[in-house]
């Protein structure tokens, strides 16, 4: 596995890395969009976008491996990851510039998915089938109690004030539904009903929700209008798992891309929504 970059105008891909055992879902662009982290061989590298020069941050001690991150925070300062050692999982706060790494909480089950806060010192992240919320000086660690049923995917709203999270009723006759939580008044309320979306990435400003519904008859990409709380069909995806459809939307939200094996073999696509989208600040 080696990380590559796609020009989405002309489609040519240049091969960034020349590593020994890539973490594919560790891939994380900086911020500056100078350059990009990953995980190779238990070593968190920060690799430069225009020059390809690659420097060590941090290597997970010995007995340990990474199993989850880098997620880089909005000024590039830290990454939030998770290390296994066996049974055991922490979730670790790495200081870019030097390396230096603190545990911000342990468990003996299944730590994942770690989120830092946008504007705040925190990082949420998942600890079983809940998400919980700790402090970058690990005080404060607690599970938010959010709405009944699972929470598969969360994210923060731009302003770090909320978390955006899909979820999914105990009742499986009911939809599956986007909703917002917010930690400073533990408030958790319904934004829209779904077309059965089983993942989901919000605009620039959080206006907008692009989803990938799971339903075999409409296997669609979709976008929702939180206002109006309306549904509007963008195309089929026909994936064979409509998990791996994972849509997201482009900085400026006037274009969506996401993946399909629907012609045969996993691929990139990409669609324009400005008619649709208002353009938006890069978050």
């Amino acid at each position: 596995m080696e990380a590559y970059r796609l020009d989405a105008k002309t489609g040519q891909a240049r091969q960034l890395t020349e590593a020994a055992a890539l973490q594919p879902r560790s891939l994380a662009l900086m911020p500056d969009e100078r350059g990009f982290a990953y995980i190779d061989e238990g070593r968190v590298l920060v690799t430069n976008l225009n020059n390809l020069q690659t420097r060590p941050v941090y290597r997970a001690p010995e007995g340990f491996e990474v199993v989850a991150g880098p997620v880089i925070t909005i000024d590039g300062q830290y990454g939030a990851l998770v290390e296994r050692n066996g049974s055991h999982d922490r979730l670790r706060l790495i200081h870019i510039p030097d390396g230096a790494a603190v545990t911000l909480t342990e468990a003996d089950e299944e730590l994942s998915s770690p989120i830092p806060r946008p504007r705040r010192a925190s990082v949420l992240y998942r600890r079983g089938a809940a998400w919980w919320l700790v402090n970058f000086d690990a005080q404060q660690n607690y599970r938010l109690r959010l709405g009944d049923g699972e929470a598969a995917q969360a994210t923060w709203s731009p302003d770090g004030r909320a978390v955006l999270y899909l979820n999914f009723p105990p009742d499986t006759h009911k939809l599956h539904a986007l909703r917002e939580f917010v930690p400073d008044s533990n408030q958790d309320q319904a934004i829209a009903e779904t077309s059965q979306f089983v993942g989901f990435d919000r605009n620039g400003d959080a206006s907008v929700f692009v989803g990938a519904s799971g339903s075999k008859a409409s296997p669609h990409v979709l976008l929702l209008a939180r206002t109006v709380q309306r549904e509007f069909t963008l195309c089929e995806h026909h994936a064979s798992d409509p998990r791996m459809v994972q849509p997201v939307f482009a900085p400026s939200s006037q274009r969506i891309f996401f993946n399909s094996d629907r012609d045969g073999k996993p691929a990139i696509y990409t669609m324009s929504v400005e008619k649709l989208v208002a353009e938006t600040d890069a978050q």
